[in-house]
């Protein structure tokens, strides 16, 4: 049997002035254009442009939909430089966008948007791609449309919630002892009492805050995780957010960047579930992006200060816990 993908309501999707919302399709396989399309007017929208990526560097500028459906699997120096072009136009103009793409091109794809807040789908199914247009619907101000599923409204709302709760439990860490602004590889000047062997050195001191652990055991720790997969259920034990902090710890001490597509691998996830996770990471001040200074296309992720510092006090912690025992 066919699935069915239509929005249940008798309602179209209007802005709050009553008018309908419109839709931009960008798509070089023309059957997804149209099945994208297809799916579109089923949520009530009034389907615009319509054409391949290479439109978007093509003829003059014309006005962007309210939200904007972009499938991209390829890349290539042309694509890459529209899809940089439509991150800016989508900031502008206020509308909302999703991107879907290879696990291949997912780097690339991820660097050229850093202004449009746009949601990455990784190889998705038609399926996702509709829960995705829902979840651009349901987050315009004052909309009058056909609801998303439950299941799929309470699954995003639980994702901002466990990220939310994440950021205030390292935030906890960091203030029992670790400063936000002072990070954890910082010097500072020493107290009264500092006696120092050099003292053209005793203007600098390490400070107390305590370090991050030793990579190998961080890598030990990520190897246990994986183990388990091989006698239960992987998805008994996902938990995205703590795997990708502990892959970004390792990755810090070692002086290592992170790309995206190996962040999501790191995460034990589908890599469209990682993405939604490494945004609602960085909106938390948790990761942030790094820009590749020889490839301005190219971002890395890593920790923030503050979660690399609560991270180092959560190991310390952890540390004397197992000296008290023993």
């Amino acid at each position: 049997m066919q699935a069915d993908f239509t929005y249940r309501g008798a309602e179209a999707a209007n802005d709050p002035a009553g008018l309908p919302l419109s839709v931009s399709i960008f798509a070089d396989r023309a059957h997804l254009r149209d099945q994208i399309a297809e799916d579109a007017a089923a949520a009530g929208l009034r389907v615009g442009q319509c054409g391949a990526v290479a439109e978007l560097l093509e003829g003059g500028p014309q006005a962007l939909g309210d939200i904007v459906l972009l499938d991209c699997p390829l890349v290539d120096g042309a694509r890459l430089a529209a899809l940089a072009r439509l991150d800016v136009r989508v900031a502008r103009s206020g509308a909302r966008l999703v991107v879907s793409t290879s696990l291949d091109a997912l780097d690339a794809v991820f660097g050229c948007f850093d202004q449009s807040r746009a949601q990455i789908l990784v190889d998705p199914g038609r399926g996702e791609r509709v829960i995705a247009l829902g979840g651009m619907l349901t987050g315009l101000p004052g909309m009058r449309l056909r609801e998303l599923g439950e299941e799929d409204r309470l699954t995003l709302m639980r994702l901002t919630e466990q990220v939310g709760q994440i950021a205030e439990r390292l935030e906890r860490l960091d203030r029992q002892g670790l400063s936000a602004s002072g990070g954890v590889f910082r010097f500072e000047s020493p107290g009264r009492d500092f006696k120092g062997e050099d003292e053209a050195m005793a203007g600098l001191v390490r400070s107390k805050k305590p370090p991050l652990p030793d990579p190998r055991l961080v890598r030990q720790i990520i190897r246990q995780r994986r183990l388990r997969d091989q006698f239960f259920d992987a998805s008994l034990f996902a938990d995205p957010a703590w795997d990708m902090l502990l892959d970004l710890t390792a990755a810090r001490v070692e002086h290592v960047r992170v790309s995206v597509s190996s962040l999501c691998i790191a995460a034990a996830v589908p890599p469209t579930t990682a993405l939604r996770w490494i945004s609602q990471m960085v909106e938390a001040g948790l990761f942030e992006r790094v820009e590749d200074d020889t490839d301005r296309r190219r971002v890395f992720i890593g920790l923030s200060d503050k979660a690399a510092s609560a991270m180092a006090g959560y190991f310390a912690a952890l540390e004397d816990k197992q000296v008290a025992a023993a």
